[in-house]
């Protein structure tokens, strides 16, 4: 008899902590539909943006470590063109420090193409700076319909 209860109980744990870790990965995966990208922290936001840029095509996508990315945050290749990506999770727009980062990080990194992906807009010295040094800016409106095409959003 004592055998059977500790078997019950065995598989209330197992079902308690499935049950658990359920209602964890469905709520990451609510935080990040729609505008809800808002509330990502910029870990969170990064990986976002890379299962976004795989369900895009993208191939070989790494998330680089935290600190000493040179600024990069992201690499991934698509169509043999190498990318080296800055991603800005914020609350307001992104200015030139951005675009500088990404421009030493694709050097860095010897990629073909920078990058930086963000939620906000960019202000106008970021996109005159941009122009020059040669680096992408996706916009939030970019990130939205990114997310739209790849049934993130």
């Amino acid at each position: 008899m004592n055998t059977k209860i500790y078997i019950i109980i065995t598989v209330a744990i197992i079902i308690f902590f499935l049950l658990v870790w359920f209602l964890i990965s469905h709520s990451r995966k609510r935080r990040t539909c729609g505008k809800d990208f808002d509330l990502l922290d910029g870990h969170e936001f990064e990986y976002y943006c890379a299962d976004l840029l795989r369900k895009r095509g993208f191939q070989e996508v790494e998330v680089t470590r935290g600190s000493g990315d040179y600024g990069i945050d992201i690499l991934a290749e698509r169509d043999g063109v190498t990318y080296a990506i800055q991603c800005k999770c914020y609350g307001d727009s992104v200015g030139v420090k951005a675009v500088q980062e990404a421009y030493a990080g694709r050097d860095y990194y010897d990629c073909m193409v920078g990058a930086v992906l963000t939620n906000q807009y960019f202000t106008g010295p970021a996109v005159e700076a941009a122009k020059k040094l040669k680096i992408l800016l996706w916009d939030r409106g970019y990130l939205e319909s990114m997310a739209e095409e790849s049934s993130l959003y």
